[in-house]
């Protein structure tokens, strides 16, 4: 969420700067400006017959001793009309200050002046291109039958148990899903995150807090009996983590991972997109969250991006990265890259990560905060990415790697799945 005063100050930078959104802010921002003026005059209006009020307090105890009724009860009737003008003033701003809160959360946050214009994710920028496709034979399968025909992902099970897009891991499928989560856990804790492992689901403040609410109520699962939501990702509950701290400045950057389960409701997904293991409702995924220094954020961005590469490419996958357009990025988000490997089963790219910055928004909501040199609060900046989302580098690695004798497994992950072929 933007802050009041940051509009004001650079109005027609964010109305430029949100048209690369294709978001018109013009109107919303004034209206916002409008109830603020409204709010400051309507909460000193408040104060000025509060300092009243206080006065007459004073004046009431001194005509009380001198004996002097008649003024006593004079002032008495004022006090007694201020505080209901007061009461009416408070109500007035109370309204008035949840009418700023529902203009402020429509309003997206400002992307980063290398968010390319764009529409939609065909206008995505290309800024990186690793690894040779596989040359695969013209017998080749997508891992949906890799799955079945190696009986590593059990697709009806899931069906019968829970619905579409909820697979049944089984045998080698489920020690290749778990070796993935360790050694995706591992490599992060070796470039200095701090593993956790937070609750699946959260509450409406830390929905709101990391911009879920009010944006994507029918993305996630609402668990209505108690108002929790099942999380969409790790980095809900653990940028939740900080919210409502104020951060020592000895402590950036704060580093977190943690793996859990993911669920989204995907509504309106459908075709070839939500074949096998492309698209789920339940999938597993490994996170990284930072909290930064502002001045820092963009270089710490530039690192987790690299992070992200390092993996992909001990995995022998090739890849691509994106920076996203405007259309295309999040609600959330001041700049994204978006991973992709090749998928050789379905000659196709299928994104497996999201690496973002989000500035100063998701702080704002969350009120976390560090204090500077001069001891005055100001909001941290948060990051967040997948190392990895599970599902497709899981497809990846069996298409890639399928030959006539089976599935390789990469070197890296060998001490991890304790076999390195899947036969």
């Amino acid at each position: 969420m933007l802050q009041i005063n940051f509009l004001r100050d650079n109005k027609q930078e964010v109305i430029e700067k949100l048209k690369v959104k294709n978001f018109d802010a013009s109107s919303i921002i004034d209206e916002v400006i409008t109830l603020d003026d409204n709010r400051k005059s309507t909460q000193q209006e408040s104060d000025e017959l509060l300092s009243r009020a206080n006065s007459i307090a004073k004046e009431i105890g001194i005509l009380f001793k001198e004996g002097k009724g008649t003024e006593t009860n004079d002032l008495k009737e004022e006090s007694a009309q201020i505080k209901e003008k007061t009461k009416s003033l408070q109500s007035i701003l109370s309204d008035t200050e949840h009418q700023i809160w529902e203009k402020l959360v429509q309003i997206p946050n400002v992307p980063h002046s290398s968010v390319p214009n764009g529409k939609s994710d065909s206008d995505n920028e290309t800024i990186k291109e690793v690894g040779e496709i596989p040359q695969l034979p013209d017998n080749k399968k997508p891992h949906w039958d890799l799955c079945s025909q190696y009986k590593l992902i059990d697709f009806e099970l899931g069906n019968k148990i829970t619905g579409a897009g909820f697979p049944v891991y089984t045998n080698k499928g489920a020690k290749l899903q778990r070796s993935l989560i360790s050694y995706f856990l591992d490599k992060n804790i070796d470039a200095g995150y701090e593993e956790f492992q937070p609750p699946y689901m959260v509450n409406e403040d830390s929905a709101f807090g990391t911009g879920q609410l009010p944006d994507k109520e029918g993305q996630m699962y609402h668990v209505t009996a108690d108002n929790l939501y099942l999380i969409p990702t790790a980095e809900v509950p653990v940028t939740n983590f900080f919210r409502d701290e104020i951060i020592n400045k000895e402590d950036f950057p704060i580093k977190c991972t943690a793996y859990t389960p993911c669920f989204r409701r995907e509504a309106g997904s459908y075709g070839k997109d939500v074949r096998g293991l492309n698209r789920l409702h339940q999938f597993d995924k490994v996170e990284i969250v930072q909290v930064q220094h502002p001045k820092d954020s963009y270089e710490t961005l530039d690192v987790m991006v690299n992070h992200v590469s390092s993996i992909l490419e001990e995995l022998e996958l090739p890849y691509r990265i994106l920076r996203l357009c405007g259309g295309d990025l999040s609600f959330t988000a001041s700049l994204t890259y978006d991973f992709e490997v090749y998928s050789a089963g379905q000659d196709r790219w299928l994104e497996v990560s999201s690496v973002s910055n989000f500035e100063s928004y998701q702080s704002n909501r969350l009120k976390l905060r560090y204090k500077d040199e001069n001891g005055k609060t100001q909001l941290c900046h948060t990051l967040n990415g997948s190392a990895l989302a599970l599902p497709r580098i899981f497809a990846a690695l069996v298409e890639n790697n399928q030959t006539d004798n089976g599935i390789k497994i990469p070197k890296a992950l060998q001490e991890y799945t304790r076999f390195d072929i899947i036969e």
